[in-house]
């Protein structure tokens, strides 16, 4: 290779790489709502469930009115929230979420289900404080329902719950199948699953789907993967924050014997701040009564 040939790849290098970066820097401010409808006989009435995750302290205008006005648009008649609204790593801030949920909670029912970076505020009291107290003590005036290993209504037909994951869970790295929780994990935090009413679970994480659709879950709200990152056409996702490359379920809305996983994309970033084919979403899960055979 001549030197002529070896600085024309190195500009041609640079300068894609540079696109590339501002391509990320433009994606990462944008915001897409994105809808996913399911049907189950145990839904008597339509409902639109707007669901936020993985915020990490990003705001989309001025006190996030970009969101808010994308919620608003969406008219949901409930937000869910999936945890990770802020970023606890070294000197953190919660006020971003909460100005966030707090506009919310005014014009919305809000329950809320916790991430693992709000488990890391309140285990490491040392390094925080009480901060995970004001945070929840706060969410909780607004009127948010705080769903850390409880369940609450919706309505009459439907009920969500929120599992804590302990950090163990966020550990297993590099496999895609980091087997089951331990046995009975679900049913020891949370008590039974309702199966009368159509079961929501925000559970951060969507490796565990399968133990979530075991305890009764029909449907699964995750987050956590930030949508890998980087979405490869046909390969989807290059690498979760727990270093799994082309993981199947990086996001998306995946079914397993009638039971549902969606998986948000999420809102913000942190640690590696790159979004390429892969832009910020809220998600709107509409639920609907099944659909009625003819002569039944």
């Amino acid at each position: 290779m001549t030197r002529k040939n070896i600085v024309a790849a190195g500009f041609l290098a640079a300068g894609t790489g540079l696109g590339l970066l501002l391509r990320s820097e433009y994606e990462k401010n944008c915001l897409v709502t994105e809808t996913v409808a399911i049907r189950s006989p145990k839904v008597k009435k339509r409902i639109r469930l707007a669901f936020l995750t993985d915020l990490h302290n990003k705001e989309f205008g001025k006190d996030n009115e970009r969101l808010i006005r994308a919620i608003e648009e969406a008219r949901p008649d409930a937000v869910l929230i999936g945890g990770d609204m802020m970023v606890c790593r070294g000197e953190m801030g919660i006020d971003v979420p909460l100005r966030l949920i707090g506009k919310l909670a005014e014009r919305y029912p809000v329950y809320y289900g916790n991430g693992n970076h709000e488990n890391r505020m309140e285990q490491k009291r040392e390094v925080y404080g009480d901060q995970y107290d004001c945070y929840r003590k706060s969410l909780e005036e607004m009127g948010v329902v705080y769903l850390d290993d409880k369940t609450a209504l919706i309505r009459d037909d439907i009920a969500v719950s929120g599992a804590d994951l302990e950090k163990k869970y966020y550990l297993k790295r590099f496999f895609h199948d980091p087997g089951p929780l331990e046995n009975g994990y679900l049913t020891d935090r949370l008590g039974e699953a309702d199966r009368e009413r159509f079961q929501i679970l925000l559970l951060h994480s969507p490796l565990y789907f399968k133990d979530a659709a075991e305890w009764g879950a029909d449907l699964t709200l995750s987050g956590h993967f930030h949508g890998g990152t980087i979405q490869i056409p046909l390969l989807g996702g290059l690498m979760t924050p727990q270093y799994q490359f082309f993981l199947p379920w990086c996001a998306g809305t995946f079914e397993r014997n009638g039971r549902y996983l969606v998986v948000g994309r999420g809102l913000g970033t942190h640690s590696i701040n790159i979004r390429l084919n892969d832009k910020p979403q809220i998600v709107l899960a509409e639920l609907f009564p099944a659909i009625r055979e003819a002569g039944k």
